[in-house]
């Protein structure tokens, strides 16, 4: 029997969450690759940032950008821009770090809530936050704050999961990860508290519909949310919204 998920305390569990993604940043790659389209999903949602020229000129933030996957999706469609990806585990950043880049890709050690205090300022043209929104201790101000680091006419991309509003959705969900992602991270690190987080997290955060308004409430324009393919369909999603000229 599936068990149900505990209390959810978002505040106690953001706080641990960097020091869990430490604990399996060696593997975590080798562990997201066996999930069909997870690259793929993130260049997709790099691609609806929908900016021109291959970046030219452009300044662009990853924030939660882990491993350096959605760095690479960023990288990939938008060659020329400059890039700052940030990150609040070390050992995720560091895995990141290790992987050959341009000179035109930064990276930060900062949680999404502090990159001021290290040295990130907007204006930024683009920002891509790939399952970041999920872990911040306050989901509204988290919005507010990437909104803020927008210039004018710009676009965030929210790479998300969310499936409060479906329920075929959260069924799906629960299953993959008790026949699938907590054992295969149990396999593969010994400890599956991460992977267990995850389950929780995502049934405990916002709905689609609850998760656009927060876009709205915090000042963005042109709200709408794109779909991934494979399983992950209404599972995934790509939220975008665009600061007012």
């Amino acid at each position: 029997m599936t068990p149900r998920p505990r209390r959810f305390d978002r505040a106690r569990e953001a706080a641990e969450v960097p020091t869990a993604f430490d604990q399996d940043a060696t593997s975590y790659d080798r562990l997201v690759g066996s999930n069909p389209g997870y690259v793929e999903h993130l260049r997709l949602s790099a691609q609806r940032l929908a900016l021109p020229d291959d970046g030219r000129g452009l300044r662009l933030l990853d924030v939660g950008c882990g491993t350096g996957l959605s760095t690479r999706a960023l990288l990939d469609t938008y060659p020329a821009a400059e890039i700052v990806a940030a990150d609040a585990s070390a050992e995720m950043l560091a895995q990141a770090r290790a992987k050959a880049w341009p000179s035109t890709v930064r990276f930060v050690h900062s949680r999404a809530e502090e990159l001021a205090a290290h040295g990130v300022d907007g204006p930024f043209d683009g920002i891509l936050a790939a399952y970041l929104l999920r872990n911040l201790p306050d989901v509204t101000a988290g919005v507010k704050d990437l909104h803020a680091l927008l210039a004018p006419g710009a676009p965030l991309a929210a790479h998300e999961y969310s499936v409060a509003d479906f329920a075929r959705s959260r069924a799906i969900w629960t299953a993959v990860c008790w026949t699938i992602i907590i054992p295969l991270g149990w396999r593969v690190t010994g400890d599956a508290s991460l992977y267990r987080y995850l389950w929780r997290s995502v049934l405990h955060f916002d709905g689609i519909s609850r998760l656009t308004a927060r876009f709205r409430d915090a000042g963005f324009d042109d709200v709408r949310v794109e779909p991934v393919d494979g399983w992950q369909r209404g599972i995934v999603h790509t939220v975008l919204g665009r600061r007012a000229v």
